[in-house]
């Protein structure tokens, strides 16, 4: 006797479809998994028998074997529990087996029949409707495949609630979609005394995309703005919602199947690893720049984190992507992050302060900026210095523009670089720090004034070519604030104001 279920396998973000095949014969009892299962998988025999215990049923004193085709591929998670007992459960008629043809399964068993959520169920539900196939699921996972708009769910609560409806016996309720999530911290720039400067910058990064370093004293007001970005740059749209709660779900970190069209904002500690930044690990799992897709990954003291780590950070902030090869995988993520960093200007970080500065000074300087190297720093579009708030400022009662004012300037800038690629026949939309090429030359052309400014800016700092074009995509944004077609003068000035040297 013979059954077959639907399930898949992960590969990153890739879903790879899985032929789970049950084979129940005569011989000595045993329970057999094969196909290059991991450990969580050869282990789930031990839960489905238990939970088929838990409902009086028995696995019957025979050889019983599980095949998870192609067998040359390595699967791994417990989200073959529930396609496990579905196979064994159709081959001893428990179930109608052309009930599950349709369908995809995934799910963990708990010992007392109980369907556990699973990792990953919303990239399932997109693939499953690609496919034009149905899902069954735990119940709990059930809100976050809806979002996919998958429209054939099975989301049970238990396994005998699932046999029932399998058997016609009742119909199990749809999961019911809930509303986004959000932020549970709203944080305003107006808190933020002084610095008007570094808000500007900040703005501008917002509006095109621009990376951004922040160089100052401790207690400046660094991680301050750098938190307050999230809150000027525009919502998420529907795809970009969905692309990076596909990678939170396969993180584990989308939280009671709901998705947020918030930009996420992640700051990893400076002593993260390498595969804690860019992802990796036995499973190759995404790190923190993929969580940080379509969002912003802030670095508070930057040369702090491992020279490794840092320079691995050089691919994505390229390309957009990060590829991980480990001996059991090879995966890529995506990871159009912006990056926001900030600094000290020295370890002590009181440079050019004759009073608090170290007897090592500028030596110290030196040592502690060169711990970030030159292609890394030429990635960077904007970097400005952040100094001491004065305590007039601090003492002061006005305050600055809200959050939701500087949003409306930053999301009409973004509408106008939407538009402009519109009308250059370009369906994919990107921000202004991602043109490139011929596209660059012709969205960027300038005047011969601005010109002459730029070419000689470049000769005296000897800027790189990326330095180049990335000051041209900042004056772009520049010009794009204030509602100008053409960049002039005063906007390349502006954005080599950004450029400050360590």
């Amino acid at each position: 006797m013979l059954s077959r279920v639907n399930t898949i396998t992960f590969n990153g973000l890739e879903i790879l479809d899985v032929d789970l095949q049950v084979q129940i014969s005569a011989g000595l009892p045993n329970f057999i998994i094969v196909g290059l299962p991991d450990k969580a998988i050869a282990e789930s025999k031990e839960r489905v028998r238990a939970a088929l215990q838990s409902l009086g049923l028995s696995l019957p004193a025979k050889r019983i074997v599980i095949n998870l085709a192609p067998a040359d591929l390595f699967k791994e998670g417990s989200h073959f529990d529930l396609p496990i007992a579905l196979g064994i459960l159709a081959v001893m008629n428990a179930i109608p087996a052309t009930a599950l043809n349709h369908y995809l399964a995934l799910g963990e068993l708990g010992l007392d029949g109980a369907l556990l959520p699973v990792n990953g169920v919303l990239p399932v539900a997109v693939h499953a409707k690609k496919q034009k196939r149905g899902l069954i699921c735990p119940q709990t996972s059930g809100t976050e495949a809806l979002w996919a708009g998958l429209d054939d769910i099975i989301a049970a609560p238990r396994l005998t609630d699932l046999i029932n409806h399998l058997q016609n016996k009742i119909v199990l309720p749809p999961p019911q979609k809930q509303s986004p999530a959000r932020q549970e911290v709203i944080l305003d720039m107006a808190d933020v005394k002084g610095q008007e400067s570094a808000k500007k910058a900040l703005e501008v990064a917002a509006a095109g995309g621009h990376n951004l370093l922040m160089i100052g004293p401790p207690g400046s007001g660094k991680s301050m703005l750098a938190a307050r970005l999230p809150g000027i740059l525009p919502p998420l749209s529907s795809e970009e919602a969905l692309a990076t709660s596909m990678i939170h779900s396969v993180a584990g970190e989308l939280k009671n199947g709901q998705i947020c069209f918030e930009r996420p904002f992640r700051a990893p500690h400076h002593n993260a690893s390498t595969p804690a930044l860019v992802g990796g690990g036995r499973k190759a799992e995404p790190g923190e720049i993929s969580l940080a897709h379509n969002g912003v990954l802030f670095l508070d003291e930057l040369p702090e984190f491992s020279r490794a780590a840092l320079e691995a950070l050089r691919q994505p902030l390229e390309n957009g992507k990060i590829s991980i090869s480990r001996v059991n995988a090879h995966t890529t993520y995506p990871a159009a992050f912006q990056l926001v960093a900030a600094m000290n200007p020295c370890r002590c970080g009181h440079l050019g302060d004759p009073g608090r500065e170290c007897p090592r000074a500028p030596q110290c300087a030196r040592e502690y900026q060169s711990k970030i190297s030159g292609p890394l720093l030429d990635r960077i579009d904007i970097r400005i210095e952040v100094p001491a708030v004065s305590p007039w400022d601090l003492a002061g009662v006005k305050k600055g523009e809200t959050s939701e004012v500087i949003r409306r300037r930053v999301i009409a800038a973004r509408q106008i670089q939407a538009s402009r690629l519109k009308k250059l026949g370009i369906s994919d939309y990107f921000t202004n720090a991602g043109l490139k090429g011929a596209l660059l030359e012709e969205v960027a052309a300038l005047d011969n004034e601005a010109q002459n400014l730029l070419i000689a800016y470049a000769e005296r700092n000897k800027l790189s070519a990326r330095a180049y074009h990335r000051t041209l995509r900042l004056a772009r944004t520049i010009a794009d604030l204030q509602n100008e077609s053409k960049i002039l003068k005063m906007h390349i000035a502006e954005a080599l104001s950004y450029r400050r040297s360590l």
